[in-house]
């Protein structure tokens, strides 16, 4: 469909969200020194692309990226209360800028970042509720990885930076590693939706989406106890001593019948 529209269609082959994000950063030629990160599930509205245009006829000094509200939706209904995360950097200067985490990734800007006020809209679910599930299957396995490593100290967080980054991305980077380490995530994700975010307010949508919300959260943690003892069987048997090899018996005389 792309190529239908005149569109250059580059190929790699996956290895992770944030390699594939920067590999097309770094490799890609542009036509234009600001580029446009949008997901095949979100769309700019004609206001947000008329602030984008003129963010970019008037770029503020030491500006490398554009931030903007995402609008998330359900049921046709905007997740005003139960969204998490509604602010995203989508316009870049692709040489100023790279994405660390392989999965949820952040994006990380060498220089300053300039909230743009026009909002962009995100339909997660416009292909259904099954599809997201299957995605999120996915993301849960990636992310029972990381949740792992975080545990055993070897994930990259930084309480300082979680609490008094000024940027919003780098804040809650560090901060999902400090929630990894919290015992019953689930259960704290679906009361911090409810009653801190209140996502109730946004009607059954946004009390659905705490739900599935936890549920991913839960599969998280159940993954992440499956890959921790695997990885505790493996060192049981790599310390396990050899067995011994059986003696050689010499086979009995044969019997006259």
């Amino acid at each position: 469909m792309a190529r239908e529209h005149s569109a250059i269609v580059t190929q790699r082959a996956f290895d992770g969200y944030a390699s594939q994000r920067n590999a097309a950063l770094r490799s890609l030629r542009f036509r234009h020194p600001w580029v446009l990160i949008l997901d095949a599930d979100e769309r700019i509205p004609a206001a947000c692309a008329c602030a984008l245009m003129a963010f970019t006829r008037q770029v503020p000094e030491g500006a490398v990226a554009a931030r903007l509200q995402r609008r998330d939706f359900l049921m046709g209904t905007w997740l005003r209360h139960a969204q998490i995360s509604p602010f995203y950097i989508r316009l870049v200067r692709p040489d100023k800028v790279h994405y660390e985490r392989e999965i949820n990734e952040v994006l990380i800007a060498d220089g300053d970042i300039v909230d743009v006020a026009e909002p962009f809209d995100h339909h997660p679910f416009s292909k259904g509720i099954r599809h997201w599930i299957d995605k999120h299957n996915v993301h849960s396995t990636m992310e029972a990885g990381i949740a792992l490593a975080a545990r055993r100290g070897t994930g990259l967080l930084s309480w300082r930076r979680a609490q008094l980054s000024a940027d919003f991305n780098e804040r809650r980077f560090h901060q999902k590693e400090i929630f990894y380490r919290l015992p019953f995530r689930p259960f704290i994700k679906w009361l911090y939706m409810m009653f801190v975010r209140r996502s109730f307010l946004d009607g059954r949508a946004g009390v659905t989406y705490a739900a599935l919300q936890a549920i991913y959260e839960y599969f998280i943690v159940l993954k992440s106890r499956e890959l921790a003892a695997a990885a505790q069987a493996r060192a049981l048997t790599a310390k396990a001593p050899p067995a011994e090899p059986e003696p050689h018996r010499k086979p009995a005389p044969a019997t006259r019948p």
